[in-house]
């Protein structure tokens, strides 16, 4: 690990790690694959996830052994005082579903700016018909703006309580082809489809 590399610290969210972390182990055991690719990188990054359940964000947030996850979360998460300290208090970044939220965004690239790790679930929700049936523009736009190193992390299967979930974390996004072609429309949309095909491709290797 190299003496360069960002590595938050916050007392808080390093607790909460060890805890839920503990939990985890007893509750939704898991076992983590690839995690070379992101143990080496350098902050700023990108971590994406596609999204089945709550515990989702605890399978990252467990996977990222050496840094802190900025998650990006619904502002319905903030909607009671505990929930909003609580999400405040682990770095969350609000954003209203479906929105365009300019402050949001700007929060969102201030992460990057310093040097910290954003969490993204693209698909925006965990209700969708089929992985990635929609990926989000704002994830898209969020990474060609920053041309912050993007990860995936794939979760295989629906965690369930007491049942072991495999989750794999995937090579670093090639994506330089697209910053050539600048932020346009066309640039968000071909990445959406790319993220979409990535995670197709890392479920059909899990699948194997």
């Amino acid at each position: 690990m190299s003496d360069k590399q960002h590595r938050e610290k916050t007392p808080f969210y390093h607790a909460m790690r060890v805890v839920i972390g503990s939990l985890a182990r007893v509750l939704f055991p898991m076992t983590f694959h690839g995690r070379e690719h992101v143990d080496a990188l350098n902050a700023p990054y990108i971590v994406l996830g596609n999204h089945q359940s709550f515990v989702d964000p605890v399978a990252l947030g467990l996977g990222v052994r050496y840094d802190e996850i900025h998650f990006v979360g619904k502002k319905e998460l903030s909607k009671y005082k505990i929930t909003a300290w609580f999400f405040e208090k682990m770095h969350g970044i609000m954003i209203g579903r479906g929105e365009t939220d300019m402050a949001a965004m700007r929060k969102c690239m201030q992460v990057l700016k310093e040097n910290h790790v954003l969490g993204i679930f693209p698909e925006g929700t965990r209700h969708q018909k089929a992985m990635m049936d929609h990926v989000e523009t704002g994830a898209a736009l969020i990474a060609l703006r920053s041309k912050a190193t993007i990860v995936p992390c794939y979760i295989h299967k629906k965690p369930r309580l007491l049942r072991r979930t495999h989750v794999y974390f995937g090579q670093p996004m090639d994506v330089a082809d697209l910053y050539e072609k600048g932020l346009s429309t066309d640039s968000v949309e071909l990445l959406c489809t790319r993220i979409r095909d990535t995670y197709y491709a890392m479920r059909a290797a899990a699948e194997r």
